[in-house]
């Protein structure tokens, strides 16, 4: 007994800290303090709080104290005891939750449910009973103090060097309520400890984001989601993105679990490994049931607002009474990361303004970054900023067991139809590893093996390196089994779809389910001749936009608020905006990131849409990461770009693309077009389109401001060649190459200054395409023994390829108007004629680089 004085004694100082914690939590509605025990310590104390697991008062943590085994569980009795007389005192209406092992304790109350947390003989009591003569005022105030100070030793957060205070949750029932059950807490583990194996064998990866978000992600998968692995391209499949892509072992493991052919154990082992199934980010072009290739923090969630989009366009043109086609929801997961790239707000800010209520973003909020803490450098209110968005925002406060709580928000979520919802999930990163959780240690880097083993200790995970229980594969695998027997009711729905709506069925057969071009579709493309009169390519573009609107209704798309510039509004549809998402132009707002990574989305949705979005041509380094994502993931978007050259004018060099072009022909898989007058437009356009329907490629397209003469022999057809003789003559002596606007000037060089000289006026509208011809073709055309100037209002950097001497614009242009800008950086025929004859003469390398026009 002097022993246990002793140590009450030794704890008493620690009383204040209990004191501080429940006085913070005044005025909440239910304060619950918890405690589990085991068969040898049979009453463990525990405080539950916002960021923090149900961690023991562990009385063998106490060796200062010299306690024997009778005088630890005296402590951690009256400790019980204590904590419920004090929070009783200073908090009134709290409740105090307890777990222990059967019989180990006899003043607790019948047991009711196992509890996730803790030792596996752990069961669950909702209240305290008498404790008797034990419970004796003093001891119980010590016991009090044993446990809030024991508690706010091992949760003690320093951030930036001011400690905390650490407040107490509110939860929402009882312990039985918001843990985890026994067969879920070993589904959620099971995604954990998949992710946390393949990391530590691959010796790379990011374990924290997967172990703290797979309470997440086995809602989702295993309740929430209808799909079938068996057919992923299914129409009415619900959409997943992990925005957060850096976690992709969750995703991973999600898949391997719910049983999709394209992650097996084998390739959870080879992660991050050369040819595997499961790359160090999300492939969809790798790994199937993967939506969007995701990585770039930002991107997914702003690809989600894209499927979103797709998910209420669809239902709203197919949906018929009793016969709901489309009716889906997309899920996305992201972190703080995301919720800090601008494309996030882009992309969020348009998703409330248009009402997306099938949307359903889970904020993955752990507070860890790669550098430490996001008190470092991100502290705003994420869950006011979406609200301010026009999102429903709901928060889960303890994202590591609080399974109903999830499910719950999830429930909230879907009963709210005319908004998206932001679910912010409070996380521990790296949950349940006991030296490694909650910092920034375990969101890059391998756990190793003896904190993999502490953390299987730590959550009871008995199993061994990649061995899963049966019991998890059959709950995630039952679910995929209702997925399929969900697509099995769709399929019957469509076949009764099909009798009562034939026209509109067969559209959405052709278009979404085939996702097939219908014949004849080209035909309403303009041709032109040399005679019709000149006019800008932007022009010609609305031309074939409004042509192609009329006989493709997966065509759609919109400008970030250039439309009147870009000319890119179709004139038989109108706007897709909240109540009338049937239409098919977009207002994307000066919101060009996220335009780009939305129309990505909706090219990948596997719906057969035909996505294009549209800004100056000096604006796509604004959205550079995702055209070269759409390259990358394989995404037909079409971009439509205009103003393409110094030839702006007046708006000066922030406007004027000079490097512009060039570094896009740098992004492999991407085809860049610059066409030269009407034909050549008609020709992008069909080349575009057939791209992004038959093989889901990009394609950049980039349209002058100034009206251009329609050329000869300019035609469809040689526009798919890539390049062309516009003037041909045998045996020339050079051969001029000109791209877009530049194409005339070279004309009109070999007609005046180079009168008398043989010469091949060659145009190049893409360079990629060229590249991809025959190399018969391809030396007939640009012979290797004919002196070549290439002439481009853009940097010479890259023209080698083709040609041997060069005319462009090494500099930044300047504010005048367009026409003299051309004429004082050098787009002349005078200057052009002049350079040929200098290549003529065996000059080679930049002859005009647009130095002359400084000023």
């Amino acid at each position: 007994m002097q022993e246990h004085a002793l140590a009450c004694f030794l704890m008493l100082y620690e009383l204040v800290s209990l004191i501080e914690l429940t006085q913070s939590c005044r005025g909440e509605s239910r304060l619950s303090l918890y405690v589990y025990g085991s068969s040898l310590f049979p009453l463990l104390p525990v405080v539950r709080t916002p960021r923090r697991s149900l961690t023991p008062v562990h009385p063998g943590n106490m060796s200062s104290t010299k306690m024997n085994r009778r005088s630890q569980r005296a402590a951690v009795a009256t400790a019980a005891v204590g904590v419920a007389a004090t929070a009783a005192l200073l908090a009134p209406g709290a409740t105090v939750g307890f777990a222990a092992a059967p019989a180990s304790l006899r003043t607790v109350a019948a047991s009711t449910q196992g509890l996730a947390m803790g030792p596996s003989a752990a069961v669950a009591a909702p209240v305290v009973a008498d404790a008797g003569s034990m419970a004796a005022m003093s001891a119980g105030i010590a016991g009090a103090a044993l446990a809030a100070g024991a508690f706010s030793r091992s949760q003690a957060v320093k951030r930036q060097g001011k400690a905390k205070a650490v407040q107490l949750a509110a939860v929402r029932e009882s312990v039985v309520n918001d843990t985890a059950t026994a067969v879920e807490t070993e589904c959620i583990n099971a995604i954990r400890f998949l992710a946390v194996d393949a990391i530590n064998k691959s010796n790379s990866g990011h374990p924290g984001a997967p172990m703290g978000q797979a309470p997440i992600g086995y809602l989702l998968f295993a309740e929430e989601m209808n799909y079938n692995p068996e057919d992923s391209k299914w129409a009415n499949r619900d959409r997943f993105v992990l925005s957060s892509g850096h976690g992709c072992m969750l995703q991973y493991s999600l898949l391997h679990l719910a049983g999709y052919k394209s992650v097996s154990i084998d390739d959870i082992k080879q992660f991050r490994q050369w040819g595997s199934k499961t790359p160090g980010h999300p492939e969809n072009f790798e790994t199937d049931g993967i939506e969007v290739t995701t990585g770039p923090l930002g991107m997914g969630i702003s690809n989600a607002v894209g499927l979103a989009a797709a998910e209420a366009h669809l239902a709203a043109v197919y949906n018929k009474p009793g016969m709901p086609l489309i009716d889906h929801y997309c899920y996305t997961i992201a972190g703080d990361g995301c919720m800090q790239e601008g494309i996030t707000h882009e992309s969020a800010s348009l998703a409330g303004h248009l009402g997306l209520g099938k949307l359903i973003a889970f904020y993955d909020d752990n507070g860890i970054t790669i550098d430490g803490h996001t008190d470092l450098s991100f502290t705003e209110d994420v869950g006011k900023r979406f609200e301010a968005y026009g999102w429903q925002v709901l928060t889960v406060l303890d994202g590591n067991t609080d399974v109903a709580g999830l499910r719950d928000a999830i429930k909230q979520a879907k009963a709210c139809t005319d908004k998206p919802t932001l679910i912010k999930v409070k996380t521990i990163i790296g949950y349940g590893s006991p030296n490694k959780a909650d910092t920034h240690d375990i969101h890059g880097a391998a756990l190793g093996k003896d904190e993999a083993d502490a953390t299987r200790g730590q959550l009871g995970w008995k199993h061994g390196e990649f061995e899963v229980p049966q019991q998890a594969y059959d709950v995630f695998r039952g679910h995929a089994a209702k997925g399929a027997s969900k697509q099995a009711e769709w399929n019957k729905m469509w076949a009764e779809y099909q009798q009562k709506e034939p026209e509109l069925a067969a559209q959405f057969k052709r278009a979404c389910m085939d996702r097939k071009l219908p014949d004849g579709w080209a035909d309403s493309l303009p041709k032109l001749t040399p005679e019709d009169k000149g006019k800008a390519t932007r022009l010609h573009s609305q031309d074939c936009i409004n042509a192609l609107a009329n006989v493709l209704p997966e065509f759609m798309g919109g400008s970030a608020d250039l439309a009147p510039s870009n000319m890119t509004l179709m004139k038989c549809t109108g706007n897709f905006l909240k109540g009338s998402y049937a239409e098919r132009n977009f207002r994307f707002g000066i919101r060009e990131f996220g335009m780009a990574a939305m129309c990505n989305a909706m090219s990948l949705d596997k719906t057969g849409i035909i996505p294009y979005c549209a800004t100056f041509t000096i604006f796509s380094d604004y959205m550079r990461s995702a055209i070269r994502m759409a390259a990358l993931s394989q995404a037909g978007t079409i971009f439509v770009t205009t103003h393409d050259s110094i030839a702006v004018g007046e708006d000066g060099p922030t406007h004027q693309p000079i490097e512009t072009i060039t570094s896009l022909r740098m992004i492999p898989d991407l085809t860049v077009m610059r066409p030269a007058d009407g034909n050549e437009t008609a020709g992008a356009y069909k080349y575009a389109v057939e791209r992004s329907k038959n093989e889901s490629r990009p394609t950049f397209m980039a349209f002058s401001r100034q009206a251009l003469p329609n050329l000869p022999n300019s035609s469809i057809e040689n526009t798919f060649k890539g390049a062309y003789a516009v003037i041909e003559c045998a045996d020339p002596e050079v051969i001029l190459i000109g791209t877009g606007s530049e194409v005339h000037v070279c004309v009109n060089a070999a007609k005046e200054g180079l009168a008398g000289k043989k010469v091949r006026v060659v145009s190049m509208p893409s360079w990629e395409v060229f590249r991809a011809q025959p190399a018969s073709y391809k030396d007939a055309l640009l012979p290797k023994n004919v002196p070549t100037l290439s002439v481009e209002a853009a940097v010479t950097m890259g023209w080698g390829e083709w040609a041997g001497a060069f005319v462009g614009i090494d500099c930044f242009g300047a504010s005048a108007p367009g026409q003299t800008c051309l004429d004082n950086f050098g787009f002349t025929s005078a200057n052009v004629a002049s350079c040929a004859i200098r290549c003529i003469a065996g000059e080679r390398g930049a002859l005009s680089n647009g130095s002359q026009g400084k000023h």
